[in-house]
């Protein structure tokens, strides 16, 4: 019983430290914890090749994000697709992964990520369940998925020194700035494809790494303070991290396809 209570004061303690951060930081802001797109951060390092795509040595760094690598076809032409077909997506983890994972927990987080890109996409593309001309299907492979300790994520933030440590780590153990070993990271292939042909038009991949103490400064103490508190905040509940990737990852999709349908219409 008394660990419990020792336990329980420890995430209070945690918990009352974001709140500082939000009251003196972004009080006046209608949204505190923000988007949650920085909480997490790409990694190249930890890039997957796990068979999924079709051809990994063509993929390079893009300029529109960083940290992801993607390939386009030439004379790909975004603006005849308005069509989306989502398909089933693949889990293809570790065999040190696939034994500290519950199923309820995949099918849980491939419904989450299922439905951030049906809401991503739909203000722009029809989302469908048969290809077709126009139809543009995406294949989607979890090939990392790692959740958070939370455990280690208590007592890690608790000791002044460690705080301290923490809040400076990353670089030293070649992980994003702000992440520590302890936390999720969450490992994506995609692929699109040509609903009429089946034909492969572009591919890319990703691994996201949770940022527990993630602060974008260049956007003023609001936002550095926003994107704090929710790193913070999700380094206390395992699969936020990942949340938190596959909402980023569904944005970024949206994005780009609004901006090459748009490009491609233009000319």
């Amino acid at each position: 019983m008394k660990d419990n209570r020792f336990n329980t004061a420890r995430w209070t303690h945690g918990l009352a430290l974001a709140a500082a951060v939000l009251v003196g930081g972004c009080a006046t802001d209608s949204n505190p914890f923000g988007s949650g797109a920085s909480v997490t951060a790409s990694d190249p390092t930890r890039l997957t090749q796990s068979g999924f795509l079709s051809n990994y040595s063509r993929l390079a760094p893009v300029s529109w994000t960083a940290g992801i690598q993607c390939w386009r076809k030439p004379d790909l032409d975004a603006s005849k697709y308005d069509k989306v077909l989502i398909s089933r997506m693949t889990i293809m983890l570790k065999p040190d992964q696939q034994k500290g994972v519950d199923p309820t927990d995949l099918k849980m987080l491939t419904d989450y990520f299922y439905n951030a890109m049906v809401t991503a996409l739909k203000p722009q593309m029809e989302v469908v369940e048969k290809p077709g001309p126009g139809v543009l299907g995406v294949r989607i492979a979890l090939t990392d998925l790692v959740p958070t300790d939370t455990s280690k994520s208590i007592t890690g933030t608790l000791v002044p020194y460690a705080f301290v440590a923490e809040a400076g780590s990353g670089a030293a153990t070649g992980r994003p700035a702000g992440s520590t070993p302890y936390l999720g990271e969450t490992g994506m292939e995609m692929q699109f494809i040509d609903g009429a042909s089946e034909t492969v038009i572009a591919e890319c991949r990703d691994t996201e790494i949770g940022r527990k103490y993630a602060a974008e400064l260049d956007s003023g103490a609001t936002g550095a303070a926003q994107t704090w508190a929710n790193g913070y905040v999700n380094s206390f509940q395992s699969w936020s991290y990942a949340k938190n990737a596959f909402d980023k990852w569904a944005a970024l999709t949206a994005n780009r396809l609004e901006a090459l349908r748009g490009a491609a219409s233009a000319k």
